[in-house]
């Protein structure tokens, strides 16, 4: 269908200055984008697809156009008067979403609220974004019971903060039972429009362990492979680190309270190396290890959406990501703002 429409050389300059304004209502552009349109003589079908708008509203403005022209594109209705915020609706509203719900579900929605408190989702929506409350978000902690947690904690963090003259501060830990996953169906590589696509099946070829030392100072890493996770494997990747470093430099190992770091073999080998200083983050307190944050980076790049065919592959991969990280290290920007903040079994018996 076609409408006829005829523009003067000022309605035209109107209708193009209304169509590419940047400060003006959308609405207003997409009027005189109908209007300029039907004047080139575009049909309906073809008007609609530019402007993405339905035939009504083409029927409806060009109409309007016809009968009072430019005058006709202004709006006759202002909309709904904008409602003032109250203090006692805006406390109801905080109030009702620190409460559970009453139909058994877990958690608010702005809907589910509005509907139970008769005002508009949108005004809910408006109170939690101004107070910060986002009910559909979840946060997981693990209190620490560690009585000594203060002083554990000051320990690594002046390692972090203001290391030992001429000594090398290492984070150690383990990434434990890593799966050499093979996948039955051909990877489908990423194409425009569309993401890569693994299949559901695959194959397991085994496990292995990873242990890694983050130097603080440099970003680098010291990485190795082992088919077990014992106190020996261990020991002998301390040994390893101890042996990378020059001769009588004094080296600040930081790692967590598991067991095999704490065995009989450990102490045989610290006794040895009198230059090698062990420091242990608090119970439940993995987050003061620098190195789970690069294990969480090598996660990403390697480890959940790689395809290895055996366990030897996965070694493999992950010892030459280690090597091309190293030739351009990142470090860790260490900031600890505000102690008090901190989860306990006491903060959350009294709820702070």
């Amino acid at each position: 269908m076609r409408n006829t429409i005829t523009l003067t050389k000022r309605e035209r300059m109107e209708l193009m200055r209304r169509a590419t304004s940047r400060t003006g209502r959308a609405e207003d552009a997409r009027r005189a984008r109908v209007i300029l349109l039907l004047a080139e003589g575009r049909t309906w079908d073809v008007v609609c697809e530019h402007v993405a708008c339905s035939r009504g509203f083409i029927a409806s403005w060009s109409q309007r156009f016809a009968d009072a022209r430019l005058a006709g594109l202004y709006s006759r209705h202002r909309g709904q008067a904008p409602t003032r915020q109250t203090p006692r609706v805006e406390a109801r509203i905080l109030e009702a979403t620190r409460r559970a719900p009453t139909d058994g579900s877990t958690h608010w929605s702005t809907r589910k609220l509005a509907a139970h408190l008769g005002v508009s989702h949108m005004r809910v929506a408006r109170v939690w974004a101004k107070h910060g409350l986002k009910p559909h978000r979840l946060e997981r902690y693990l209190a620490s019971t560690d009585p000594d947690f203060e002083t554990k904690a000051a320990d690594v963090i002046g390692l972090y903060l203001n290391p030992p003259q001429h000594a090398a501060v290492f984070c150690v830990d383990e990434k434990t039972a890593i799966q050499a996953l093979d996948r039955k169906d051909p990877v489908l590589p990423l194409s425009p429009g569309r993401a890569e696509r693994h299949g559901f099946e695959y194959y397991r070829h085994g496990t292995l362990s990873l242990y890694a030392a983050f130097n603080t100072k440099t970003g680098e890493v010291v990485g190795k492979t082992a088919q077990r996770h014992t106190s020996a494997e261990f020991v002998a990747f301390l040994t390893d680190l101890a042996v990378s470093q020059p001769r009588g430099r004094e080296i600040h190992v930081i790692a967590d309270n598991l067991s095999a770091h704490k065995t009989p073999r450990v102490t045989e080998f610290l006794q040895a190396y009198a230059n090698v200083h062990l420091h242990f983050t608090p119970t439940y307190s993995s987050w003061l290890n620098q190195v789970e944050l690069w294990f969480a980076k090598i996660e990403r790049d390697v480890i959940a959406r790689g395809v290895f065919t055996s366990v030897k592959d996965l070694s493999q991969k992950l010892m030459r990501y280690i090597h091309r990280y190293n030739k351009d290290p990142k470090t860790v920007k260490w900031k600890y703002c505000d102690p008090s903040r901190r989860i306990s079994t006491q903060s959350v018996v009294t709820g702070h």
